[in-house]
């Protein structure tokens, strides 16, 4: 582990689109302010380009392997008690930064295994505390005719390491509006045993707001005015605050590595629609919308404050950019997507060392995008409606265009050259490599 490690707290919105937070332009006409997000973001570094893929559980496999989601078979949701999530062949981030001497642990939502061996105590994370899939799971128990009989009841859930999974109390609607605060409490202990040990951290904290049901907890129900959403975005903050608060009491701010970014673009469904400001789209989608979401990040000393860029980083990146930073070795027998950003993270280098990446929505490649443009192959403005595939790839100038309006594949045709690179490079590691089916079970191993 270097001399210098920081300790590192990972904290994942889920469905927070761009146009929510102050920092990122919402002047309050959505009915919240987010002053610690944007105190955070005044004292670290904001990125407007970066980049996740089209929904829950892809984006949080790319997170947790470096890997393209149609290479690790996480590519969708699946019913509970099937063969969902990742394989246990595939390394986590919980595994390489635990192996390199940190205390981890994962409290929130995991959507990437809901059964024994899969559970994140058993995928590198010494301990866990939320619900194995997703929020709406809520919803289940109010719905008429839920059988319980034959469908596993939701509940939250936690495990330690050499330990099976408990279950404590069932996910219902009540249990929806407290959980991020259940989260925020394991996260806060978690970080004092571990400054009291003397013992470096990674605290994952993929905490639930924004997703459907998009409910405040009790003590910010009508806390705006402005209705549920806008209360639970007020609540967002005060939980990104209270880590905040928990690092400064512990004198660990100088010392912490905060990372503040969301898995996907904004909600579609109504009531709960988010929105992502300036861009056009929702997650489910290859617009600009579902790809470019929220990532602040603080490191007193190393990140200068008040920083902004442009540059490109997509998701995986932050595998072997973290496992760089805690002393870790990335896995050498299979391909890693993610590019470390080390460098250009703390300011050492002014450009990204990424260019672009191809995005796929489950197994159909959808679009590519390469510096400032974005080429679309299969063209689906909102889910659900049918997408199109495009005899001739449409392109956008985003920079010009953000808004995905205006096809430039005439005159901006020379863009496909690249482009096509990336995609035939992609296509050719995937030959060499054969992606895990989804669904594989746990024995699978590579052929």
């Amino acid at each position: 582990m270097p001399a210098n490690a920081p300790n590192i707290v990972l904290i994942l919105a889920d469905n927070l689109g761009w146009g929510e937070l102050g920092c990122y332009g919402n002047a309050g006409f959505r009915g919240a302010a987010t002053p610690r997000i944007d105190q955070l973001a005044a004292e670290g570094v904001r990125l407007l380009n970066f980049n996740v893929e089209s929904d829950c559980v892809p984006t949080r496999s790319a997170l947790m392997t470096g890997r393209h989601p149609i290479r690790t078979g996480a590519m969708q949701s699946i019913p509970a008690g099937l063969p969902q999530g990742l394989t246990p062949w595939e390394v986590t981030l919980g595994q390489l930064i635990g192996r390199a001497g940190y205390a981890t642990a994962c409290f929130g939502k995991w959507h990437l295994g809901d059964r024994p061996g899969r559970y994140p105590h058993e995928r590198g994370f010494d301990e866990w505390y939320g619900i194995p899939r997703t929020s709406n799971e809520a919803m289940f128990t109010a719905a008429p005719g839920f059988d319980p009989e034959v469908v596993p009841m939701p509940y939250v859930m936690s495990g330690k390491t050499g330990s099976p999974a408990a279950s404590h109390h069932v996910f219902d609607l009540d249990a929806r509006r407290t959980i991020d605060s259940e989260i925020l409490a394991h996260t806060i202990d978690f970080m004092e045993r571990s400054a009291a040990a003397k013992r470096p951290f990674f605290a994952y904290v993929p905490i639930t707001h924004l997703h459907f049901p998009t409910l405040p907890h009790p003590d910010f129900a009508g806390r705006t005015g402005a209705g549920d959403f806008a209360d639970s975005v007020a609540e967002m903050d005060f939980r990104v605050g209270q880590i905040l608060d928990a690092l400064d009491r512990l004198a660990l701010s100088d010392d912490t590595l905060v990372i503040f970014a969301s898995d996907n673009g904004p909600e579609f469904r109504k009531p709960w629609r988010g929105t992502a400001g300036p861009w056009s789209g929702t997650y489910h989608t290859a617009m600009e919308g579902s790809l470019r979401v929220p990532f602040i990040a603080r490191w007193p000393g190393r990140i200068a404050p008040g920083r902004v860029s442009n540059e490109m980083v997509h998701v995986t990146d932050l595998y072997p950019t973290l496992a760089g930073l805690a002393g870790a070795t990335v896995p050498s027998d299979r391909p890693i997507d993610g590019v470390d950003q080390r460098a250009f993270l703390v300011g050492t280098a002014e450009k990204s060392p990424r260019e672009g990446f191809v995005f796929y929505i489950k197994d159909e490649l959808r679009a590519v995008k390469w510096r400032n443009w974005k080429m679309h192959l299969v063209w689906e403005p909102e889910p659900n409606t049918g997408p199109l595939k495009l005899e001739t790839p449409w392109i956008f100038d985003l920079i010009q265009d953000p808004k995905e309006e205006t096809d430039v594949s005439l005159p901006a045709g020379w863009v496909r050259g690249p482009m096509r690179r990336l995609m035939l490079d992609l296509q050719a590691s995937l030959k060499a490599h054969p992606p895990i089916p989804p669904g594989a079970p746990d024995t699978y191993q590579p052929t």
